[in-house]
This record gives structure tokens, C-alpha cells and sequence, in this order.
């Protein structure tokens, strides 16, 4: 009984490439590679990111080179998520520039690489996701904003902040931190 090889990209995906379909190995040969691809369901960091079964535009060119194949292009994704000041749902288009090598079985790249270094061909097929993932998530921010001036949970009593002069900070410091406020502030706790 022979052992089926189960480490390679699904074929079915349609974040994977046939390379012996789509593109030829000769040095040199290039093809675009323009797609929409549903996002998985974990796209994203826990305050935002990509919803589950939206689309990531893929606009890439894919070139055969020496040893592998070079993804390169932008992709393009509509994000959702939480406001870290108010808690208020945002929404975000990102882009962002991406660029891959894909390298041969038996390459140089291959052989002189740690196999975290530089994504692998398997199986004749390149599998864009994890590249594709790893540049959106950088792109993020871990802690949005819905606007850069956004002022935060709105007071449920605003006559407590009305003492407060306009254009100061609005910031209510817990209790149980007062006393090193006031050391931290001269020891005087009016303005």
C-alpha cells in the first residue's frame, strides 16, 4: 500500500496555482493572475479583519524564474472590525504590495533554505494563501481607530466631565491609582 503525500496545497482551493497548467518553467515566461477569492473564516486579528467568505482581490503576476516561481502584485480586501477607543464597528479597504518565491524541489533556494524562509512548489502547485495572509496582517492595525480624533465611550453622565476645560483630556483616572496621580503631578490635584 502505498502512502499518499498529504503536506500538499489542496488542489481544489482557489488560493492555489497549478504551476504546469498555468505557467511554464521557463525563465522568463510570465502571466497575470487576476482573482477574486473568498477569505477563510480566521482572516483577521481579533479586532478586525477580513469577514469570513468576502472577497480578497488578488491582481498578481506570476513569472517563472531559475528556481521557482515569483508571485508579485497587490491585494485588495474590505475589512471589518472594532473601534479600540468607542467600540463603534468600522470598516476599512486595505491594499497592499505582496511578493513571493515559490521555489523548486531540488533548487538551489530550496536546498540552502530553512523551509520557514521561502514557500516551496508541491506537487507542481504554489498554494497563496499563507503569503497572502501574512502581508493583510501586517497591514492591520492592532488597535483600529474609527477616526484618528475619535473621542472614546461617550460619559454616561456628561454633567461629570462639565469642570473639565474644553480641549482638555477627558480621561478618568480609577481611584485606586489617585495617590500616584497626585505624587506624579506636583502633589496638587487642581489645574
Amino acid at each position: 500500500m502505498t502512502e499518499k503525500h498529504t503536506n500538499g496545497p489542496d488542489a481544489t482551493s482557489p488560493w492555489v496555482v497549478d504551476v504546469l497548467r498555468e505557467l511554464s518553467r521557463r525563465p522568463g515566461t510570465m502571466k497575470p493572475w487576476v482573482r477574486d477569492v473568498p477569505a477563510p473564516s480566521d482572516f483577521g486579528l481579533e479586532v478586525i479583519g477580513v469577514p469570513a467568505g468576502d472577497p480578497i482581490h488578488l491582481d498578481l503576476r506570476l513569472e517563472s524564474v531559475m528556481e521557482g516561481v515569483l508571485a508579485s502584485g497587490t491585494v485588495s480586501a474590505h475589512v471589518v472590525g472594532e473601534c479600540s477607543r468607542c467600540l463603534g464597528e468600522l470598516h476599512e479597504d486595505v491594499e497592499v504590495d505582496v511578493t513571493e518565491l515559490y521555489a523548486y524541489p531540488h533548487s538551489v533556494t530550496e536546498e540552502t533554505t530553512d523551509e520557514e524562509d521561502v514557500a516551496r512548489i508541491v506537487d507542481e502547485k504554489i498554494d497563496l494563501e499563507p503569503a497572502v495572509r501574512d502581508a493583510v496582517l501586517l497591514e492591520l492595525p492592532n488597535a483600529p481607530l474609527c477616526s484618528d480624533d475619535c473621542p472614546g465611550v461617550p460619559s454616561p453622565d456628561e454633567e461629570a466631565w462639565a469642570f473639565v476645560p474644553a480641549g482638555t483630556s477627558r480621561e478618568r483616572i480609577d481611584p485606586r491609582w489617585a495617590a500616584l496621580q497626585e505624587r506624579f503631578s506636583g502633589g496638587s490635584t487642581e489645574n
